[in-house]
C-alpha cells in the first residue's frame, strides 16, 4: 500500500495541485484522496492506473502542444 501512497502523491505533485485541488480535478471526495494518501483507506488498484494513465496522457499532450480540457465532464454534459 505504501507503493500506492507514493505514486498517487507524485501525481498529484506532477501536476501541481494541493489535495483540495486534485479531488476536485479528479472529481474524487476529498476526504477519501486524504484517506487515501495517510494510509487510512486501501484505494482500488484500478483507480491508481486510471489516475496515473490520465495524468500521463495529459502531461503528454501538454508536452506537445495539444490543449488538455480541464472539465471533461462538462464537455459531455
Amino acid at each position: 500500500m505504501q507503493h500506492q501512497i507514493e505514486v498517487m502523491k507524485k501525481n498529484r505533485e506532477l501536476v501541481g495541485m494541493n489535495r483540495r485541488e486534485f479531488s476536485e480535478y479528479m472529481n474524487i471526495p476529498l476526504r477519501t484522496l486524504e484517506e487515501w494518501e495517510a494510509g487510512r483507506r486501501k484505494m482500488p488498484d484500478y483507480v491508481l492506473r486510471l489516475i496515473t494513465y490520465y495524468i500521463s496522457m495529459e502531461q503528454l499532450m501538454k508536452n506537445r502542444g495539444i490543449k488538455v480540457e480541464e472539465d471533461l465532464y462538462e464537455q459531455n454534459e
